[in-house]
């Protein structure tokens, strides 16, 4: 039997360790316990685990900025899929998101995830085209600073 219940940082062991087993999904330093407590905090009730038979075998962890929603990590235990489980635990983090009156979500897939890519494009998400997305560590920022003083 399945229950789908609101992420908590508690789980944050177990979590980590299904994040580490599922192909494509990547796991950076912001996904530090100290980093998903904090970010929980700040989008209470728009993460969600599912768990069967007491072991938790799915995650989303999703939220959003105030202007469009992001979800990240959603991962089933490939043992456990075909249940529809990454179907529940997205329409619930839609749900919160849009609840809250977002109206667009965005999920960033790794380009060599195929198995992501496929799940994404079989539940209705349009590929974006058009732009690319770049990415910077602040941490360097604060380096450039501390290196003009």
């Amino acid at each position: 039997m399945l229950k789908f219940r609101e992420m908590a940082e508690t789980d944050y062991d177990v979590m980590i360790g299904l994040w580490r087993g599922v192909e494509g999904l990547e796991i950076s330093g912001a996904d530090s316990r100290e980093g998903i407590t904090a970010y929980l905090a700040r989008n209470p009730g728009m993460s969600f685990v599912a768990e069967a038979e007491g072991r938790i075998v799915g995650t989303i962890l999703g939220g959003h900025d105030g202007r469009r929603g992001f979800i990240y990590h959603l991962a089933v235990d490939p043992a456990c899929r075909g249940q529809r489980i990454g179907t529940e635990l997205t329409e619930r983090c839609l749900r919160a998101i849009a609840a809250d009156g977002i109206e667009k979500c965005h999920i960033f897939v790794k380009s060599d995830n195929a198995i992501g890519q496929g799940f994404w494009a079989r539940a209705g998400w349009a590929k974006r085209s058009g732009f690319d997305v770049f990415s910077r560590d602040t941490v360097v920022l604060e380096l450039i600073r501390a290196e003009e003083r």
